[in-house]
């Protein structure tokens, strides 16, 4: 049979019986051996980036997926799609009308998995710690509308808030704001190296070669009390060079779980392949990619420049030739499935025209061809993002408006040389932290932001921003939020590209499947269970 599954998020939790053959039932063993999940994520630690699993300065997925499993958080991003619910916490919530004091309980008897006792005053250390630290990752950013945490007694903490923020129970999903132990992790500095200690489902044993996490087991924590719970005792996460290596590793059984990033061929074939031992589960997803622009950059200042850019670029014709039917066109930051979404590069640009392009360097006088370099990274976004850059090249000076170059750099320079400006114009991925539309605009244009850019919107910052997050009901926050959309399509900051859908694939003894990533992108390993081989 054809054992592709499709999951529709708003109704995965009524699916979930009938995905048994896929990875559905929640009826696998919790005994056995470790199941063996492969990744392309690399996990590096380096001058620039000492410190890759600090839940204080982590901030990517790769990361996150092993933080999420490790270290818990007061909130929880439950199955499937809805609110975030109590983990950490017995209870949460606004004490106030205005979305400024937000006040939580904690478990009764919680423990870190060393066996000691969580209290008040470690949520409020893990929290502060982050803030004083302000990595320039930008995770802290996050917290940003935190003004204090106070405490009282060993079980209740209660956050000021410094302005409204209706978004704040998700950002207390978010690792940032997991608790950590005081004496693990010192107060004003970042703990270098791979190891991680909490009060999550799991614990952690890194096997690091040369600076490099090769592979982590993840083992059922003891200890561990929340919400989640665990279909096995144990998996290992391996990382491979590349997805050509972790799919050969799938086929002969060497992993039992392939999850990001696959190649799109990968994809193609394992959804199009007949009585295979390994199936593949497709969901909806939140990612999305886009190019971001130095804009202080001589070759990207002017405006006229990256309108033009804006102007030319065919998502449509990139989706089709690279990614086919799993990804689709995006013309916002915020994605099309998110509340507060907006068109507004579709609004302003229309379909592609180069003629368009053209008028718009005429009238502000740019010289052209204009020559620029495009920067994107090799090993971090899956094995297709060369060819989407070269397609991209050849959209652009195809219009004699432009002389692109394309250079490609691997996550561990790529990454650090961006947040120090050194790239006029480059491509990244979103992830989201959680699916709102304030964590699609927020973490690239406020103070702080996650790609250190110099772009600034005072109407952005200082007035929509927080407009939005005022509003419980996030519907309401629509005008604002459109606001923010239409303003990243008149100043072109960012230019949206593609939004895409998720995959995992798996040997046909793995349960759990369906929900082993949610809408977030976050890896759920609780999730998978061994069952019996068809």
């Amino acid at each position: 049979m054809n054992r592709k599954t499709l999951v529709l998020p708003a109704v995965v939790g009524l699916l979930a019986p009938v995905l048994a053959a896929c990875g559905g039932s929640d009826s696998g063993s919790k005994s056995g051996d470790a199941i063996v999940v492969g990744t392309t994520d690399r996990f590096t630690a380096s001058k620039d980036a000492p410190a890759p699993m600090d839940p204080a300065y982590a901030y990517d997925v790769g990361t996150w997926n092993i933080l999420r499993q490790t270290v818990q958080t007061l909130m929880i991003q439950p199955k499937g799609d809805g609110d975030p619910v109590p983990e950490a916490a017995e209870k949460c919530g606004f004490t106030d009308s205005g979305n400024e004091r937000y006040a939580c309980t904690l478990r009764e008897g919680l423990k870190f998995a060393s066996g000691e006792p969580i209290t008040a005053a470690d949520v409020k250390f893990s929290v502060d710690r982050a803030l004083s630290i302000n990595a320039d990752s930008g995770v802290s950013g996050l917290l940003s509308t935190v003004d204090t945490v106070e405490t009282q007694g060993d079980r209740e903490v209660i956050f000021h808030l410094n302005t409204a923020d209706a978004t704040f129970p998700y950002k207390l999903s978010t690792p940032v704001a997991g608790i950590v132990n005081p004496k693990d992790y010192e107060k004003d500095k970042l703990r270098d190296g791979f190891a991680v200690d909490g009060s999550g489902p799991y614990t952690l044993k890194a096997n690091v070669k040369n600076g490099e996490m090769v592979d982590g087991v993840f083992t059922k924590n003891p200890n561990y009390q929340g919400t989640l719970k665990l279909n096995n005792d144990k998996v290992q996460m391996r990382s491979f060079a590349d997805a050509d290596a972790m799919g050969d590793a799938l086929d002969k059984g060497g992993i039992d779980v392939m999850t990001r990033s696959m190649s799109p061929e990968q994809i193609r074939t394992l959804s199009a392949a007949k009585d295979s031992k390994v199936g593949i589960v497709e969901t909806a997803g939140l990612e999305i990619r886009y190019l971001a622009f130095n804009t202080d950059a001589p070759t990207v200042k002017s405006k006229a420049v990256r309108e033009a850019m804006a102007q030319i670029i065919n998502r449509s014709e990139l989706v089709s030739e690279v990614y086919g039917t799993q990804a689709e066109p995006l013309y916002s930051m915020v994605p099309a499935t998110i509340t507060g979404h907006s068109n507004s590069f579709f609004n302003r640009y229309g379909d592609p025209s180069v003629a368009n392009a053209r008028s718009l360097l005429e009238k502000a006088g740019v010289t052209t061809p204009v020559k620029l370099t495009m920067h994107y990274t090799t090993d971090h976004y899956g094995p297709a993002t060369k060819k989407e850059f070269e397609i991209l090249r050849q959209q652009l000076n195809s219009s004699g408006l432009f002389d692109v170059d394309i250079q490609g750099t691997p996550w561990d320079t790529f990454r650090p040389a961006e947040k120090k400006g050194q790239y006029d114009v480059y491509g990244m991925g979103w992830f989201p932290d959680f699916p709102d539309a304030d964590n699609y605009l927020a973490p690239f244009l406020d103070k702080g932001n996650t790609l250190n850019t110099p772009y600034a919107n005072k109407d952005i910052r200082d007035e929509l921003i927080p407009d939005s997050r005022r509003q419980a009901d996030r519907l309401s926050a629509s005008a604002s939020l459109t606001k923010i959309q239409d303003i990243i399509a008149s100043d072109v900051p960012l230019i949206p590209l593609w939004q895409g859908k998720q995959y995992v694939a798996a040997r046909d003894n793995i349960t759990g499947t369906a929900y082993a990533l949610n809408s977030s992108a976050t890896l759920q390993l609780w999730e998978l269970g061994r069952g019996v081989s068809g």
